[in-house]
């Protein structure tokens, strides 16, 4: 068997990536995950701002804020925009092809100084974002299938695939990025650029010889044969990647190929096709640049006093007004409290629930508020990244819910033992942590 086939059986194919031709400003070519600051049109509109008439890859994708916009003329003009973007791109030779390769990456945030990654493509067949699956690679939250349609109509005959997903690995001793970042770093790297808005800086190094795939290959191999005894019983199907970050984009991406797979099914070379695979980042999750955030919530239209009756049917429910923001975030935050809490912040009130439950609180959370947005057209929720974010806009009359954080050393086994989380679960890091995009590739 040789690497290639190796790597295969571990949902791996080495990429042939595009970067910006030399010259391109990268600090303007990079841009934030289209899923992040959902609510704040102005950083969206200061990105574009720094933009200007520079390449970008602000250009090649759709901002989910974007989504809420009423659906139509709008999301298809903006949509056929990206499409025209990305082969005005290629035939202007703005892409440069690099040799055959993943790249190592290291990422300096606000808020650690370095984070290690391997940019490559995986197997969308070994990919299952469904809540029963038990593939090689899983979802690790549950999938909101009314937000795919948009990410599926840019995706549909793109030429190009950038991307901001992140998976993780399982890897306690920190053995396999160390090593290849080792092993890159001998050479010059590939790209290095400050981010822009504030969210620190990126490098990446080829690692091109099959010295280096071979050391892969055998670090997946070895992760995935312990994975069953691991998380459950030696006869459980290997679990080697948990997606961190960009399960609905990666949702997208297999529904596309099931889609394409399906129009073109008997064609020569079909199961070669570049939209088999997806682009995306492998983290470890035990990275000490990593930390999980809650995801938190906020509801438009309702009074706090209708979200915390709503929330009464929590199991052994209590609320109790509590005086600060700081004050809330050290009572939610007390790992040491045997009971589930989280906040209700609307201007400048603010209450302490609390509730009895074995496991996750956003468990039996989230089924409550989508019943009590169901219960009145005028109510709409969000998911908001960083505490900050919701704090703020909280401020101007919605109902943030400020949920606490999750142990990310328990996230293989949990996904293992009881599947998927509710939707929205957790976040890697804040905000200006996620991932920007940077790296392309041929689709079509």
């Amino acid at each position: 068997m040789d690497i290639h086939q190796r790597l295969a059986t571990s949902g791996i194919v080495i990429p042939e990536l595009l970067l910006p031709k030399a010259g391109t400003d990268l600090q303007k070519w990079a841009v934030i995950a289209c899923d992040q600051c959902t609510q704040d049109y102005a950083y969206w509109e200061a990105v574009k701002k720094l933009v200007g008439a520079s390449p970008s890859t602000l250009n090649l994708i759709l901002p989910e804020i974007f989504l809420a916009e009423p659906q139509g003329a709008g999301t298809t003009t903006r949509i056929a925009a990206i499409h025209d973007t990305m082969a005005a791109y290629l035939s202007q030779g703005l892409l440069v092809p690099c040799e055959r390769g993943a790249v190592y990456i290291e990422r300096k945030t606000p808020f650690h100084e370095q984070r290690h990654g391997l940019m490559l493509c995986i197997d969308l067949e070994l990919y299952d974002w469904k809540p029963e699956a038990r593939s090689l690679i899983r979802s690790t939250e549950g999938t909101v299938e009314e937000r795919l349609p948009p990410r599926m109509a840019v995706r549909r005959n793109a030429v190009l695939e950038t991307s901001h997903i992140l998976l993780l690995i399982d890897d306690e001793d920190d053995a396999l990025l160390t090593t290849l970042g080792e092993c890159a770093k001998q050479a010059e790297p590939l790209y290095t650029t400050e981010l822009s808005m504030h969210s620190g800086a990126v490098s990446g190094w080829l690692l091109n010889q099959e010295a280096d795939w071979a050391y892969l290959a055998e670090a997946l191999e070895r992760l995935a044969a312990r994975s069953g005894n691991r998380y459950g019983g030696a006869s459980d199907a290997p679990f080697l990647f948990a997606v961190g970050d960009g399960n609905h984009s990666l949702a997208s991406a297999k529904a596309i190929w099931l889609e394409y797979k399906a129009a073109h099914s008997g064609e020569k070379d079909l199961a070669k096709h570049p939209a088999r695979y997806a682009l995306v980042e492998i983290e470890n999750l035990y990275d000490a640049g990593i930390t999980f955030e809650p995801i938190h919530r906020v509801i438009f239209g309702a009074s706090l006093a209708n979200v915390s009756a709503a929330l009464a049917a929590l199991p052994a429910f209590s609320s109790r007004a509590v005086a600060s923001r700081e004050e809330l975030v050290v009572l939610v935050g007390d790992a040491a409290c045997e009971r589930n809490r989280l906040g209700l912040v609307s201007g400048g009130s603010y209450l302490l629930v609390e509730s009895e439950h074995q496991g996750l609180a956003i468990d039996t959370l989230q089924p409550l508020l989508d019943a009590f947005i169901a219960s009145n057209a005028a109510y709409s929720i969000d998911y908001i990244h960083g505490e900050d974010n919701l704090f703020q806009i909280s401020q101007g009359g919605a109902v943030g819910l400020f949920l606490p954080p999750i142990d990310k050393r328990s996230l293989f086994k949990t996904v293992a033992k009881r599947g998927i989380l509710p939707r929205k679960s957790f976040s890697m890091g804040e905000a200006k942590e996620k991932r920007f995009y940077l790296e392309c590739r041929k689709l079509f």
